[in-house]
């Protein structure tokens, strides 16, 4: 191997850990403030990022927006991208209030499997190696699922693997969109429109978070978070300034990382490297986020998964890398991959 290809698996590998490790970062940051608050904050954070790097691009006449291509369409698409992604990550965030980081990154995880399964309605092949990834995908499912106990199934799992669902939705829109304007505008754009879809849910929805909790598990016992209302002194029943100056004090980190760290940093090494990357090498490397969550959790958040969950876990990281087959064995058929748009997905 190379040099070149030898740093670009580093840099792969440190996005993967990047990602992974902004599961927790999204778990930590609910422990300060809503889930739609954390995101709302986050993900401007994540567009003002990239704005740096598209400025770079622009200045040196690098910027792939095709001949013809109007102001207006960069807006349909980036808003229709920006959509669908809020869904993915509302979702996925609320299931992290209910379940841990470590099953949270195998099970969204899922979207790997499911891309190609749902690309066959967009006119998109697949192969057997997807299948079999499907069925090792189930049996990794069921194993977290019951995690050793049989009678009931964490709320947050569920609402995880829906989010996984929009994962692979997403990673089909950004397929069809990537070719119609520069990646990095695209990519900015969806993390803009996430952001402010995420404030306004803030607003609508957390002051009602606590009776869906009450709903899906009467046994939890919500985070005593702050909304972005009472974050900024706009709604009343939030507390003193100092209190609002605290924990925005508090949730700096998880936010500063979830927005810069998972988004801006990860997105700009995994361009650079993907440039040097054998395909191979880059798809198993970036299927280990959900290890490197699984990690993260266990280091940072004191969890302490089963057997039951680490056999879900090895059976999930199994079905990813099998899905990929096409990728990382000889035969390299065309079709849809999430190695296609899994750059513009923004943790």
């Amino acid at each position: 191997m190379n040099k070149r290809a030898l740093r670009a698996d580093a840099l792969l590998l440190v996005t993967a850990g990047l990602w992974g490790f902004g599961f927790v970062a999204q778990s930590s940051g609910m422990d300060y403030v809503g889930p739609f608050t954390y995101n709302g904050l986050r993900f401007p954070l994540g567009a003002l990022s990239l704005l740096p790097l598209i400025a770079f691009r622009k200045a040196a006449g690098r910027l792939a927006v095709p001949p013809g291509t109007s102001k207006f369409a960069q807006f349909r698409m980036t808003l229709l991208a920006g959509l669908v992604l809020f869904t993915a990550v509302a979702l996925q965030q609320i299931g992290i209030i209910f379940t841990t980081v470590g099953n949270a990154g195998f099970i969204t995880g899922f979207y790997v499997v499911l891309t190609p399964v749902l690309g066959i309605f967009a006119g998109k092949k697949t192969g057997v190696p997807t299948w079999i990834g499907m069925v090792f995908a189930l049996a990794g499912l069921y194993f977290i699922f019951v995690a050793g106990s049989f009678t009931s199934v964490n709320p947050g799992d569920l609402i995880t693997v829906v989010s996984a669902f929009f994962w692979a939705v997403h990673i089909l829109v950004i397929d069809n969109l990537v070719h119609k304007t520069d990646p990095l505008i695209l990519s900015a754009g969806q993390f803009a429109w996430c952001g402010l879809f995420c404030i306004i849910a803030a607003f609508a929805a957390e002051p009602f978070m606590g009776n869906l909790a009450a709903a899906l598990a009467p046994d939890y016992v919500i985070q005593q978070w702050k909304t972005l209302g009472e974050l900024f002194g706009l709604v009343p029943g939030g507390g003193s300034a100092a209190a609002s100056i605290s924990v925005i004090r508090s949730a700096a980190v998880p936010i500063l990382y979830g927005g810069l760290c998972s988004v801006g940093i990860a997105y700009t090494l995994q361009v650079v490297a993907q440039k040097d990357a054998p395909p191979a090498h880059a798809t198993i490397i970036l299927c280990l986020e959900g290890t490197f969550a699984a990690f993260g959790g266990m280091l940072l958040r004191d969890e302490k998964p089963g057997p039951f969950t680490l056999l879900g876990f090895a059976f999930m990281l199994c079905a990813m890398v099998i899905t990929q087959w096409d990728v990382i064995g000889p035969t390299r058929e065309k079709g849809i991959r999430p190695g296609n748009g899994v750059e513009l997905k923004g943790r």
